[in-house]
C-alpha cells in the first residue's frame, strides 16, 4: 500500500510555471499509468499556454477562482469544479481571486516535463 502525506512532498515548478506536489507519481509511488498532484498559482498568476501529447490532463479546483481557456475557448472556474483536458488541446489557467488558485491535477499517462510543449 502506498500512502503520501502532501506535506512530506517538495514543490517544483513545471515546465508551464505552475508549482506542483506530486502526490502519487513515477518518482513516490509504484505508479504507471497516471499521476495525482496539486498545483498552486499565486493571485494574478497563470501557467504558459501549452498542450500535452499523449496526457490526458483532469483539473479539480479546490480554492479560489481563475479562468481556463482550452483551445480559445474561455470559461470561468470556481471550487468543485472539474475540467477535462484532452491530449493535444492548448490550454492555460489563471488565477484571477485575490488568494490565488489551489487545484489538483490527474494526468494520463503519467506528467512529464518531456510531454509538455509550447507554440
Amino acid at each position: 500500500m502506498t500512502v503520501n502525506q502532501i506535506a512530506e512532498q517538495p514543490p517544483f515548478t513545471t515546465a508551464d510555471g505552475s508549482t506542483i506536489r506530486s502526490l502519487l507519481d513515477t518518482t513516490n509511488a509504484p505508479v504507471k499509468k497516471q499521476s495525482l498532484a496539486e498545483a498552486t498559482l499565486p493571485a494574478g498568476g497563470y501557467t504558459e499556454r501549452h498542450y500535452h501529447r499523449s496526457s490526458e490532463e483532469f483539473y479539480f479546483i479546490l480554492e479560489g477562482e481563475g479562468t481556463m481557456e482550452i483551445e480559445g475557448e474561455l470559461r470561468k472556474v470556481q471550487p468543485g469544479d472539474a475540467i477535462l483536458i484532452p491530449a493535444g488541446s492548448r490550454h492555460q489557467i489563471t488565477a484571477d481571486s485575490g488568494a490565488g488558485l489551489r487545484l489538483l491535477c490527474c494526468c494520463a499517462p503519467p506528467y512529464s516535463h518531456a510531454d509538455t510543449f509550447f507554440d
